[in-house]
């Protein structure tokens, strides 16, 4: 992300810019934030994602959202575009249905230029919503899904980790297991800088 304007804005003329704004923008502590464009493998784990969160929800009373709808933490004041997004219960929005506040699991595909924010800062702000009880991190440049779920009636959370294909992340508070494969499905892990790994296709199956 890079900071489109150095002046202090509300969150009114936040929102009165974004419904005219031909690129998505976050905002934090009064400021604007522009949010860079993704990879293709980055596109492609997040429509997995969202193709198996739908087929696990189906018989729920859930919603499987997309990076383009606008989430709002009114503890913090953050105004964010999750890469995915699962609301579990009636939305209650704050500016005439346009964005969500009651999410039951957010997710981020990891990016180079973001994954220190998405691990740090913003995971403190996610964590002010109450509603939240799952929120996953996706590498893409390996087979890794972390899963951070709130423990029953607190504020403290715990964190699964899965590196193999063969391997599940349990949604505990949907009742649902996320196969890592469907998540890598046909996705091509192109490594970072440092690692010695080669790309690679992984099995459509």
């Amino acid at each position: 992300m890079s900071l489109a304007a150095d002046l202090f804005i509300t969150p009114e003329e936040y929102l009165a810019r974004e419904r005219l704004a031909e690129q998505k923008s976050e905002y934090v502590n009064g400021r604007i934030y522009a949010m860079a464009g993704a990879s293709p493998t980055h596109y492609r784990l997040t429509a997995n994602l969202i193709g198996a969160l739908l087929r696990l929800t189906d018989d729920l009373p859930c919603q499987v959202f997309s990076g383009d709808l606008r989430v709002h933490i009114p503890g913090s004041g953050m105004y964010t575009y999750p890469d995915v997004s699962v609301c579990c219960a009636e939305s209650e929005d704050a500016a005439e249905g346009e964005n969500l506040q009651n999410p039951t699991l957010l997710a981020e595909v990891l990016s180079p230029s973001t994954e220190a924010y998405d691990r740090a800062d913003k995971w403190a702000h996610y964590q002010l919503i109450p509603s939240l009880q799952h929120y996953l991190l996706i590498s893409q440049d390996r087979i890794r899904v972390e899963c951070y779920t709130r423990q029953a009636g607190t504020s403290r959370w715990t964190l699964e980790v899965s590196t193999h294909l063969e391997s599940a992340i349990e949604l505990v508070h949907l009742g649902v297991a996320l196969a890592v494969s469907d998540v890598y499905r046909k996705v091509r892990l192109v490594p970072g800088p440092g690692t010695a790994r080669s790309p690679r296709h992984l099995p459509a199956e």
